[in-house]
């Protein structure tokens, strides 16, 4: 599955795992997740995410 990263912090999304803390469950691809999510590290919105290169 595939990872974001976050570009300001480091934080990576990962696919597989989802952010359940934050109401996003394991198995949502990005595209999915809503776009009022934000970063759980730093707080910034999906717009500052990249697909990580090794996917």
């Amino acid at each position: 599955m595939e990872s974001y990263v976050c570009t300001v912090c480091g934080y990576v999304y990962n696919q597989q795992d989802g952010d359940p803390e934050n109401g996003i469950e394991q198995g949502t691809a990005f595209v999915d997740v809503p776009n009022n999510w934000v970063c759980p590290i730093c707080g910034v919105t999906k717009e500052y995410f990249e697909k990580a290169g090794n996917n």
